[in-house]
């Protein structure tokens, strides 16, 4: 049997010796998934073996399969690797410390397939990047998260809902004129928009690690009637459903204005940021570290606990130098929060404006432009060590009937 394997290394060299054994043939062992996809289509293997990551599988690799009548063998192990492999609709799907007799089985087709079980996929989980006012760094902070998040395996969305002035475009080098959010919204509040809808509205950035879905925020802030608090509410609903993370940036005013308000109906200025936070599984903070913008991180923290738990938000410290603060910067920070209050912060991360200068000149996340940066890999220990472990959902098995045998879903890859 010509097989093509795409697995982690310590996997592979556990398989390569009995599938040379077995007489299969090794044909191809491609490194990302537009090189299997071209594999499967150029030498038209029997079976895949590959790692269900977004890096190696994905829609475009099932396409390829069916087209060619390739099996595909996923490896998964995980909660966002069985994830995958359910919105793929894939069902031969092994272990990533199966013995060979199970590997052998799937290949040869003798493994009992079970038609009544698949894999339930977790709804996506909702980041609200939020900050005083001050610009104390929301948008880079959410960009660098939303990166950090794909490069840990995660379809990510990156949503840019500030009512006031939206940045993530132009950080990124996206030249939009047609608002992405703003469009999703107007779609919810007709009942339109769908994964499909999604797929169109949102722009893919390649970023390292994969891709990041963006929906751009307004072009011009007079247009804040758009993103009422349904239509944002909808929107963040049916994009659960699209990717695992998705990761909002929102403007800075908490205010409510209900109370001087004669129209309890009409929209608020501030509706999407007071939604997004609400809805939100975890809602990062972010203030920068002088004393100015650590008062005003102090006072709007208080309100921001009137909307959101205090065990959903985490507080980041942005932009810690020592010229700002003195001796020991990160002890006396970490104090005043305490003492002042009685936070204390999940993360506090460098200034670093050479890395953030590469990154805006060439419009580029910071990943990209400067992967080596002091801020990238605060950012990355923040995420990995903090952030993805309070997200991550667990992941079951619920009984399905299926309508025939090779159903595969089509996933909702970002293209």
């Amino acid at each position: 049997m010509r097989v093509v394997v795409a697995l982690p290394s310590t996997v592979e060299d556990a398989l390569l010796a009995p599938l040379m054994a077995a007489r299969h043939e090794i044909v191809a062992r491609p490194a990302g998934s537009a090189e299997l996809e071209s594999v499967i289509a150029g030498l038209r293997p029997e079976a895949v073996l590959v790692h269900a990551v977004p890096r190696l599988l994905d829609a475009t690799v099932v396409d390829a399969a069916d087209r060619m009548g390739t099996r595909v063998i996923a490896f998964a192990s995980l909660p966002v690797e069985l994830s995958l492999v359910a919105e793929l609709g894939l069902h031969e799907v092994s272990t990533m410390n199966a013995s060979w007799e199970e590997v052998s089985a799937l290949l040869v087709g003798d493994a009992i397939i079970p038609d009544a079980v698949s894999v339930t996929r977790p709804a996506g989980r909702v980041v609200t990047v939020w900050g005083p006012t001050g610009a104390p760094g929301r948008t880079t902070a959410a960009v660098g998260i939303a990166v950090e998040m794909v490069r840990a395996g995660r379809r990510v969305a990156l949503v840019d809902a500030d009512s006031y002035g939206g940045a993530v475009a132009p950080m990124l080098g996206l030249l939009d004129e047609a608002p992405g959010f703003a469009a999703a919204c107007r779609l919810a509040g007709s009942d339109g928009l769908d994964l499909a809808q999604l797929d169109r509205i949102g722009i893919p950035v390649p970023v390292p690690g994969g891709r990041l879905a963006v929906l751009t925020g307004l072009t011009r802030p007079s247009r804040w009637t758009e993103l009422s608090a349904d239509r944002v509410g909808r929107a963040l609903e049916v994009m659960r459903d699209w990717v695992d993370v998705i990761v909002v940036d929102v403007g800075f005013s908490l205010e409510s204005d209900e109370e001087i308000m004669s129209d309890v109906l009409a929209p608020r200025r501030n509706a999407a940021t007071l939604t997004a936070l609400e809805r939100a599984d975890r809602v990062v903070a972010v203030g920068s570290a002088d004393a100015v913008s650590l008062a005003r991180l102090l006072r709007g923290h208080a309100e921001l606990l009137d909307i959101v738990p205090a065990e959903r938000v985490d507080v980041v410290v942005n932009r810690l130098r020592r010229s700002s603060v003195g001796f020991d910067a990160r002890g006396q920070i970490t104090s005043a929060l305490t003492r002042f209050g009685g936070v204390v912060p999940d993360a506090i991360l460098p200034f670093d404006p050479a890395g953030c200068d590469a990154a805006l000149v060439q419009a580029k996340p910071l990943a990209a432009a400067a992967p080596r940066s002091s801020l990238r890999h605060a950012l990355a220990r923040y995420v990995q060590g903090s952030l993805l472990p309070s997200l991550e959902p667990t992941v079951a098995a619920r009984p399905e009937a299926m309508s025939e045998p090779k159903r595969r879903r089509r996933a909702l890859a970002l293209r």
